[in-house]
């Protein structure tokens, strides 16, 4: 297997057009701009100030309401969702220990238990709860509603002689 020396060798099929295809790509590259031509820099642009979506944005009231007529419905509307499902499973357990006592109640004085007038009392202390539940709930999603925009970066610090109060205030 050896070859003529004076032979030349064969050419590859598409050996040129690929080395062709090559320097038009290189050429290209050098050649095209590195932004097109609708692209601007970033600094470039006017800034523009946007107001946030209020579409669902809730109120202050709202947000009372909700929370007076089931707690942790108002924190949930503001964003709140923990708050609001801490409420939320306030209520369903004073709801159902008041109901709960209500039975035992109801069992002591059929039977004639001497303990009905201490298990009516604690029925009372159930209901107080539930009640205070619901309006703390509706004064909470108030203030917070109205504390939405309140910057979150307030920070306490240890200084010599006490502690030290930072807060950024918003540019306007």
């Amino acid at each position: 297997m050896h070859r003529d020396p004076g032979a030349t060798l064969p050419d590859r099929a598409g050996g040129t057009v690929r080395v062709f295809v090559g320097v038009l790509l290189v050429l290209s590259f050098l050649a095209a701009p590195h932004r097109l031509a609708a692209q601007v820099p970033p600094q470039a642009l006017p800034r523009v100030e946007t107001a946030s979506d209020t579409a669902r944005y809730v109120g202050p009231i709202g947000a009372l309401w909700r929370s007076l007529l089931i707690p942790g419905w108002g924190q949930a509307a503001t964003g709140r969702h923990v708050t609001g499902a801490l409420f939320a499973v306030w209520e369903g357990t004073t709801m159902y220990m008041t109901i709960k006592a209500q039975q035992e109640a109801d069992y002591f004085r059929t039977s004639g238990a001497p303990n009905l007038q201490s298990k009516r009392q604690e029925v009372q202390d159930w209901l107080v709860l539930w009640g205070f539940n619901h309006l703390f709930s509706g004064a909470e999603a108030f203030v917070a509603a109205h504390l939405r925009d309140f910057p979150k970066d307030l920070k306490l610090h240890a200084v010599p002689g006490g502690i030290g109060l930072s807060l950024p205030l918003p540019r306007r």
